[in-house]
């Protein structure tokens, strides 16, 4: 028995000393990031300067409103809990994938009570019989080839890559938040606008329907001045049901029901533009930072080790089983040095004919290794077309809202003019018509346009990756890739 004993050991630290030394599929090294040297300059020549860190960038807009609905929306929104969910799940997975490089041992306790019959053959001298048994049973596959070693590392990089994903919906929420806001700060002024502009058409009615009571013009300056009110206020309605559905989305994002923000989004018809200098860093920094292409790297890296555990079926599988057993038909000698019982069983199994199953496998693994290549290529480029998109946008409806704002001031010093003109009576009432329609209109351009700025630097942070802490608020805990040592249990 002690013989038998040390071969297991021996055999025992003989496998694990192989199992330390090899393995069999791809060694994963990160692919080398692909990026132009530089943005387009003719793009973010007014973007220069300021300080890099794109960490909380909403508080760039200055606008505590802002800061407490993306802080509320991280605490609350059920998409980032999915998100955290399914990190921890992968951690499980990747418990379940180390716990494989470890023996099993099951613990048993038997006890069985039987009578044979006496009418078919000679019964044993006690019948009936009891058998009592306690003991555990152990295997353990030794990983001589790496196959559970690749299992383990796969597991490893799907962890890291469900970290990334997190963060990446932890910035499309931030980014959406503040959009929605955004809109609805732009719907709030739109409104504001429309009203003063109802306002001024109140008095051009009233203007005409004197001078027309007076006999000094045709009837037809008071129903064209009617026409032109009562389509003015046709376009608030509109305004106001846009405004109820950004408020809406904005109250689900933040994991409550329609209306419970209806108190602190009203009143302020401020649009949050932040200032005029960023600090971009460079493309590179861009794509280290940005964590759809991170999550894609980390896919790429556990679909790589994949073509390992495929690889290793074409190899033989050492297996160790043995037990130790307590066993006796009389409970009382159940402990006694007599009733021991034990096995010791190394075996190989060794697939040598599978029709070219194991091989086809490898070839499978292989190629969703190119297509997490090709994934991770596409990620590359559309987030560097994202940011010179965001770029460009910003540059050039920053010249837009400029003309627009010039437009705005002309355009109303008209109507003054042309009204009070018409008043004294040197021009007609097509004037003030043309005049009052140009001012509805330039003056709802312009409002767009500012909240188009504002929401086209809220895409450019979103495509700079939003920041790269990723926090779960609800729990306190920071999701960072030093999480990544497996536990044993």
């Amino acid at each position: 028995m002690k013989q038998s004993a040390l071969t297991y050991l021996a055999t025992a630290v003989a496998g694990l000393f192989l199992t330390s030394c090899f393995k069999v599929g791809i060694d994963y090294a990160s692919p080398t990031l692909k990026a132009p040297d530089a943005w387009s300059q003719s793009v973010v020549r007014d973007l220069k300067g300021g300080k890099g860190g794109i960490e909380d960038w909403w508080k760039k807009f200055n606008d505590p409103t802002l800061n407490r609905l993306i802080a509320d929306a991280r605490k609350a929104n059920p998409n980032l809990e999915v998100a955290y969910e399914q990190i921890l799940e992968a951690r499980a997975r990747r418990g379940v994938a180390y716990s494989q490089l470890f023996p099993d041992a099951v613990a048993r306790a038997d006890y069985s009570r039987t009578r044979a019959s006496e009418s078919l053959f000679f019964p044993p001298p006690d019948n009936p019989s009891n058998y009592f048994s306690v003991g555990f049973d152990s295997g353990w596959e030794v990983d001589v080839f790496g196959g559970t070693r690749r299992a383990v590392e796969s597991a490893q990089a799907s962890v890291e890559a469900s970290v990334e994903a997190y963060r990446d919906v932890l910035v499309s929420l931030e980014a959406e938040v503040a959009l929605n806001y955004v809109d609805v700060r732009t719907l709030l002024k739109r409104i504001k606008l429309a009203n003063e502009n109802i306002e001024r058409q109140r008095d051009s009615h009233k203007l005409t329907q004197d001078r027309f009571n007076a006999g000094l013009v045709p009837e037809i300056d008071v129903t064209q001045a009617e026409t032109n009110l009562y389509n003015t206020e046709a376009v608030v309605p509109e305004l106001e049901r846009q405004l109820t559905l950004a408020k809406n989305r904005l109250s689900s994002l933040l994991g409550g029901y329609p209306g419970t923000l209806n108190k602190e989004l009203g009143g302020s018809t401020r649009i949050p533009v932040p200032s005029r200098h960023l600090g971009l860093g460079l493309p590179t920094n861009l794509l280290r930072s940005r964590p759809d292409v991170r999550q894609a790297e980390r896919e790429l890296a556990a679909q790589t080790a994949r073509v390992g555990v495929a690889t290793a079926d074409l190899y033989p599988r050492f297996m160790l089983l043995g037990n130790l057993n307590l066993q006796s038909i009389d409970s009382g000698d159940l402990f006694n040095s007599t009733s021991r019982a034990f096995g010791i069983a190394p075996s190989v199994h060794w697939q040598i004919f599978s029709a070219g199953r194991i091989r086809n496998n490898i070839r499978i693994e292989k190629s969703r290794v190119r297509q997490a290549y090709q994934v991770y290529e596409n990620s590359l480029l559309l987030a560097v077309e994202e940011t010179e998109n965001s770029l460009v946008s910003i540059n050039k409806e920053r010249t837009r809202f400029g003309k627009l704002s010039q437009s705005v001031t002309s355009t109303e010093k008209t109507v003054k003019l042309v009204k009070d003109n018409y008043a004294n009576g040197l021009v007609d009432f097509q004037n003030v018509l043309d005049a009052e329609r140009t001012l509805v209109t330039v003056q709802d351009n312009a409002a767009l346009s500012e909240g188009l700025v504002s929401g086209n630097y809220i895409r450019l942070f979103k495509a700079l990756g939003g920041g790269t802490e990723a926090v779960n608020p609800r729990s306190e805990k920071t999701i960072t890739k030093a999480d990544e040592a497996p536990q044993k249990k």
